[in-house]
């Protein structure tokens, strides 16, 4: 009855996530939603998923968004992965790995983790 639309985050600086979700995963702009006090921006993937992920961003906030402990994460899968993991250890965004997994995770601009394991 239900299906995943999309997972939301906010961020403090567009065009720099914007950037880093094209060069680090490959998400391009599908469609977006200006505002006077915010722009939505909705990105998917190349594989033409249902699934987006919406950045927000608030244009008059400054300060950064308090993560908390930051036990939450998105996750995306790869047939490529270690051509993945190359190409965010260049990017220098690799914020924690565990090999005996198989996986590891990447920060994005505001501190996001964003986990990167093999597609089955």
């Amino acid at each position: 009855m239900f299906r995943f639309a999309h997972n939301n985050l906010n961020v403090l600086d567009l065009e720099r996530s914007l950037k880093f979700y094209k060069e680090a995963l490959d998400l391009t702009e599908i469609r977006r939603l200006e505002t006077p006090n915010f722009i939505l921006v909705y990105l998917g993937d190349t594989f033409g998923s249902h699934h987006q992920l919406e950045l927000t961003w608030l244009k008059d906030r400054k300060e950064p968004y308090n993560l908390g402990e930051n036990e939450f994460h998105l996750a995306f899968t790869t047939k490529n992965f270690n051509e993945a993991y190359e190409r965010h250890k260049k990017l220098n965004c690799i914020c924690y790995e565990n090999k005996a997994m198989g996986i590891y995770f990447i920060n994005d601009p505001d501190g996001y983790w964003l986990e990167v394991l093999p597609e089955d």
